[in-house]
């Protein structure tokens, strides 16, 4: 599959309107090649994952953020069903509290990190920092910030702050994708009415979801903006269509395994010793089975 289609360009200014079809398929179809191809792929990301873990140098950080109902919840579920839980993390950011509140917007983002040889999916992220609060300014009075770091200059100064940070990860070896999943409004609305109509989907439903969604615009604006100027090379953004579950979960996969590959992950080369002692090791366990045997013949 041809990712390109799905990068913002660096410095870009994009409309997610226009230039991102949210019903996008490539020509897949769900009960074909779609199906089989995310399978395959859920198994390749499994392998990568334990040679992720084995060689300890690399840690994968895939970063979620979307409007309300786009998926991103079965996504991950879908996408991650086949590694091991060990070395996975899922943070699931929400309102900041208190303690959050009296330390910098990256602090607790930073305090989730993924280890070395794992892989840390933030299910929204540090960008709610850049998202939600331009579309509601009144939440930065709650940050509590001296006056200097107040004002129209703020976005800008927060989109260089992350991308930074980023750039800082992706030198230490923090790999770093980040999946924006496009849903239309009219297939939020459909999603949402699902919610309501059936009985076990309604824990899922929100009155706020709704109330959001009047401001519908704003955040396609806050997006794009973020998009313009925080896709970078080191850290691109990919704009994921939503609309069909099964495409987005497969389009996703595709786009980790092919991440993974890249880096040409190798299990660690075991030094001479190392060999020498696994086979003293071997000496010692056959000894044990021998003498076993000697003493019930």
């Amino acid at each position: 599959m041809n990712h390109d289609a799905f990068i913002v360009k660096p410095g870009s200014k994009i409309s997610l309107k226009k230039d991102y079809d949210t019903a996008f398929t490539a020509n897949f179809d769900e009960k074909g090649d779609a199906k089989v191809k995310l399978q395959k792929d859920i198994e390749r990301l499994a392998k990568y994952q334990d040679v992720l873990y084995a060689q300890n140098t690399h840690a994968l950080l895939l970063v979620f953020q979307a409007m309300d109902a786009a998926g991103k919840d079965s996504t991950i579920k879908h996408v991650m069903s086949g590694i091991n839980p060990q070395g996975c993390q899922v943070f699931s950011f929400k309102q900041p509290s208190s303690e959050e509140l009296d330390h910098d917007y990256l602090w607790r983002s930073s305090k989730a990190l993924p280890e070395r040889g794992r892989i840390g999916i933030f299910n929204r992220s540090y960008y709610e920092e850049v998202l939600i609060l331009r579309v509601h300014p009144e939440l930065l009075e709650k940050q509590q910030l001296p006056d200097y770091a107040k004002g129209k200059h703020i976005w800008k100064q927060r989109f260089q702050e992350i991308n930074n940070f980023e750039k800082y990860l992706v030198n230490n070896g923090v790999i770093v994708l980040k999946f924006f999943l496009n849903v239309s409004k009219k297939e939020q609305k459909k999603r949402f009415m699902k919610r309501i109509e059936l009985p076990e989907k309604n824990w899922k439903f929100s009155e706020s979801d709704v109330q959001e969604r009047a401001f519908w615009d704003d955040y396609m604006s806050a997006y794009e903006d973020a998009f313009r100027h925080t896709s970078t090379e080191w850290a691109p953004w990919h704009i994921i269509p939503a609309d069909h579950k099964w495409f987005t979960r497969m389009a996703v996969a595709d786009i980790i395994c092919s991440k993974l590959k890249e880096l040409k992950l190798k299990y660690p080369t075991v030094t001479k010793k190392h060999k020498q002692d696994i086979l003293r090791a071997k000496d010692i366990l056959e000894a044990e089975e021998d003498s076993r045997l000697a003493v019930t013949s």
